[in-house]
């Protein structure tokens, strides 16, 4: 069924793309082999409290919030190849390097430098597709690497959770390596797209400012509730990890299960539940991807076995497959289409900002009140920002209805 549906969305493209699809795959599966399993490894290695580790992961958020910034203007003057060798190299060095992380400041920075170049290729890499794929096209081809790179991961954490489990050296040094294959792989089979004329008008390109979009109040507001909603995902992608392994002994191996559910519902149903939420108004998804952002997080405090915990995950992904087509079209939707970059690229830092606050967030409550007290903290974060999609909602009705009115 899965293959059926990708060979029918994926025929016609150039073979550079599925060069970049391969090479995702198996970056994906490398990569997944150890994120999953980070926060542990860290908090083994430095046997540091929780909220010292979720503030590592919190510099890396925030160093690449700042990049993504600058990461669209290097991708122009560079080329799309350059950028996502640079990140893709760092990306490399930094899972080898961490066999040997034993201090704080180590941590530190090579956190900071892999949160640096982290999102150079991300930018490149959706560059170069708009550069090989027609306009009516792109959608599925960006449809067809999400599917891509939701597979590696379903793979990864079950592989990754059972090298980790043995041992971390083995799972850093295979994440190393599939970067370092996907290297080669852009190194020796795919071409720079940079169109050529970019390079003589490039100066002449205008400052992109962001006037328009910071007095556009709607969807500032959007902007500040995705993040909120978002924050019970992060504490479950990034806590409960910890959580299931320090509270009810659940090793590795066994928590690769949960994170691989995850990334295979992707893959089987994203396609079929935005059949159906695509025919509702977004912010009325926004609300129920909420939900079950937060329901996700508070179930997991109702029990404590290895099935609750992937029901838990089974409900954050719903959550996750309804809100994240729906915020970005809705995003699509508010931009102007002169401006719909630069609204594209503030939407993709709520990521980054939700995972920045939320873990550290999480791991204060788990020092300083109870581990238990994450899920009850994920909770209440979703419900509010479900409160405020509801609002938004009702306030936006009414300035249409209000046009409408002026309009007749």
């Amino acid at each position: 069924m899965i293959f059926k549906q990708y060979r029918n969305i994926s025929s016609g493209y150039p073979r550079q793309f599925w060069y970049l699809s391969g090479g995702m795959l198996i970056s994906a599966i490398g990569g997944s082999m150890v994120w999953p399993f980070l926060t542990i490894y860290i908090r083994q290695r430095l046997g540091a409290p929780l909220t010292t580790v979720t503030l590592l992961l919190t510099l890396n958020s925030g160093i690449g919030l700042v990049t993504t910034f600058i990461a669209g203007p290097i991708a122009d003057r560079l080329g799309r190849k350059g950028v996502m060798l640079a990140s893709l190299l760092v990306s490399s060095m930094a899972f080898a390097a961490m066999n040997w992380g034993s201090t704080l400041l180590y941590w530190a920075v090579l956190i900071s430098i892999s949160g640096a170049f982290g999102p150079l290729f991300r930018v490149g890499s959706d560059a170069m597709v708009a550069d090989l794929v027609e306009p009516d096209r792109r959608a599925e081809a960006y449809a067809l690497l999400r599917m891509s790179n939701n597979l590696g991961i379903a793979i990864g954490p079950a592989v990754g959770g059972f090298m980790a489990a043995a041992s971390y050296t083995i799972a850093l040094f295979s994440a190393s390596a599939a970067d370092i294959i996907f290297v080669l792989l852009i190194l020796f089979f795919v071409a720079e797209t940079l169109p050529k004329r970019q390079n003589i008008v490039l100066d002449a390109i205008p400052d992109s400012g962001y006037q328009h979009l910071l007095k556009d109040k709607l969807f500032l507001v959007f902007i500040g509730l995705y993040a909120l909603a978002v924050i019970p995902a992060s504490l479950v992608m990034v806590l409960l990890p910890v959580y299931a392994k320090e509270q009810f002994h659940i090793i590795e191996s066994q928590y690769g299960f949960i994170m691989a559910t995850n990334a295979a519902m992707v893959v089987i149903f994203q396609y079929a539940i935005t059949k159906v939420t695509k025919r509702y108004p977004n912010l009325q998804m926004l609300v129920f991807g909420a939900l079950f952002y937060a329901l996700g997080a508070g179930t997991i405090a109702l029990d404590h076995t290895f099935f609750s915990f992937i029901l838990s995950m089974v409900i954050v992904t719903i959550g996750e497959m309804i809100l994240v087509p729906t915020g970005t079209t809705f995003t699509a939707n508010q931009a102007p289409p002169e401006m719909r970059g630069r609204y594209m690229g503030v939407f993709s830092l709520t990521w980054g900002i939700s995972f920045g606050i939320g873990p550290v967030l999480g791991g204060y409550l788990n020092d300083n009140l109870a581990p238990v007290a994450i899920w009850y903290g994920g909770l209440l974060i979703g419900l509010l920002a479900m409160l405020g999609f509801i609002l938004l909602r009702k306030v936006s009705q009414k300035s249409i209805n209000r046009h409408a009115v002026i309009s007749d």
